[in-house]
């Protein structure tokens, strides 16, 4: 972890564009051709919201683990626990490192996370930062 200089307006331009890349990644049909890379974008979007939240700190990570246990942190109200995420940088890992072909299910399962958690996840991060 390195320490640098707090910078609002380049947490704010990040988690704009996770969230213009979630709304894109929810539009796409579900099937085995689009797992992949459904799968990692739903991750990357996550992982920019916690980039987002240490850029605004003064904080840059050197891997994704702190950007999302801070994403896990947050205290939002969903139907799903906001620290699922944690699983689903598991399953991008074995999908990046090993070859894993998530099923249809864990693609289901990630878009449902996405779609509990991702929006009011954002939205108290942008409100945070202000």
């Amino acid at each position: 972890m390195k320490y640098k200089m707090p910078d609002r307006k380049n947490a704010a331009s990040i988690i704009e564009s996770a969230k213009k890349t979630m709304d894109f990644t929810l539009t796409l049909e579900v099937d085995e051709n689009s797992a992949i890379t459904i799968t990692r974008n739903i991750y990357e979007c996550f992982r920019s919201l916690g980039d987002a939240i240490l850029v605004s700190k003064g904080i840059s990570a050197e891997d994704h683990v702190l950007p999302i246990k801070e994403v896990s942190a947050l205290k939002i109200e969903s139907e799903r626990p906001i620290s699922l995420v944690e699983n689903l940088r598991r399953l991008r890992h074995n999908i990046n490192y090993y070859g894993y072909n998530p099923k249809i299910a864990e693609v289901n399962d990630a878009i449902s996370l996405a779609k509990s958690c991702f929006y009011m996840a954002y939205q108290k991060i942008k409100n945070d930062i202000r």
